[in-house]
């Protein structure tokens, strides 16, 4: 199978000022989430919302580490009206963490290192990689109850869905913990998930920090022992790369929801002609391709009867 079929060249699609708000928790504990909306002139017919990684924030989703455009503009391009959200505690959004994120875990997680075959990396990797250093400075550690924490993300998140409607959510490793909640929860307002290298394998548990998914895929409660409910109902991508650290945990979450009774789609880019790929998809070399198949495959699964609102393969309207 090919590498997509989205055509990306200057945008053609009028955007407004970008939006900057926040949502704000409905339970009485103060927590908020940044969100930045952009939208075109003429949008597709369902929204997209961003959800960035576990020490990440908005800004991953606007620029790659060495300065070309993010996913937030290349989706504008395409028409998607778009909502970069920084999950409570990273990024705008107000409250703390534990502690930064190390540089040497950066480097570790996101560049080559020892894997001369992760070839869509920007730089050389290591700790004194200027890119690698660019994606550590906005990044932070985790908050000290992760299960808490995801709570209130579910929460916000269905918040911001309830004002906008039923949205494609695009979560990043940790970000895809929210993802599975929200789409458990309130199906009515998600046409589908898209996990790219979620957090995993099942029930990992990393003794002396936050990092545990004691539910499965999760850290909070996800469903009941009899399995997925909403979930299930929900159309659902895992996208995993050729050479990442987190490749061997997609398949067993995959595996894990197939258990529970969600279809999933895993979309391996090596077998899909995109070689090289780390764990920052949206960040690397080739993020354009990579967002190309994720377009192919919301198009397909997200909008199954929309065939009027299709411009994926010439990169004009049909």
């Amino acid at each position: 199978m090919g590498c997509g079929t989205v055509s990306f060249g200057r945008g053609r699609h009028g955007v407004s000022p970008v939006r900057q708000h926040w949502v704000l928790d409905p339970e009485p504990t103060g927590a908020a989430m940044f969100v930045e909306t952009r939208t075109p002139a003429s949008p597709r017919m369902l929204p997209i919302v961003l959800v960035h990684g576990g020490g990440g924030q908005g800004t991953d989703w606007g620029t790659t580490p060495d300065g070309r455009p993010g996913w937030a503009d290349l989706l504008i391009e395409q028409g998607y009206e778009v909502h970069v959200v920084d999950r409570p505690c990273h990024g705008r959004s107000p409250g703390r963490t534990s502690t930064p994120a190390a540089l040497a875990m950066t480097a570790r997680l996101f560049a080559p290192g020892d894997r001369p075959e992760h070839s869509q990396w920007p730089g050389p990797g290591g700790i004194d990689d200027p890119f690698v250093r660019t994606l550590a400075a906005s990044a932070t550690g985790l908050p000290s109850d992760l299960a808490a924490a995801q709570v209130i993300e579910r929460r916000l998140l269905e918040a911001l869905l309830e004002d906008v409607g039923p949205a494609v959510l695009v979560a990043h490793s940790l970000g895809a913990c929210a993802a599975w909640l929200v789409a458990e929860s309130r199906p009515d307002l998600v046409a589908g998930v898209v996990a790219l290298e979620p957090a995993g394998p099942p029930y990992l548990d990393v003794p002396g920090t936050p990092l545990g998914l004691p539910a499965g895929i999760t850290a909070a409660p996800l469903w009941p022992t009899t399995g997925a409910v909403g979930l299930s109902s929900v159309a659902v991508a895992i996208v995993e790369g050729e050479t990442s650290q987190m490749q061997a945990a997609c398949a067993p979450v995959a595996d894990f929801l197939r258990l529970a009774g969600v279809g999933v789609d895993h979309l391996v880019l090596a077998d899909r002609g995109l070689r090289g790929n780390g764990h920052g998809l949206a960040i690397e070399l080739n993020n354009r391709e990579v967002l190309g198949i994720v377009l192919d495959w919301v198009q397909a699964a997200a909008y199954p009867h929309d065939h009027s609102a299709s411009f994926l393969g010439t990169g004009e309207p049909a």
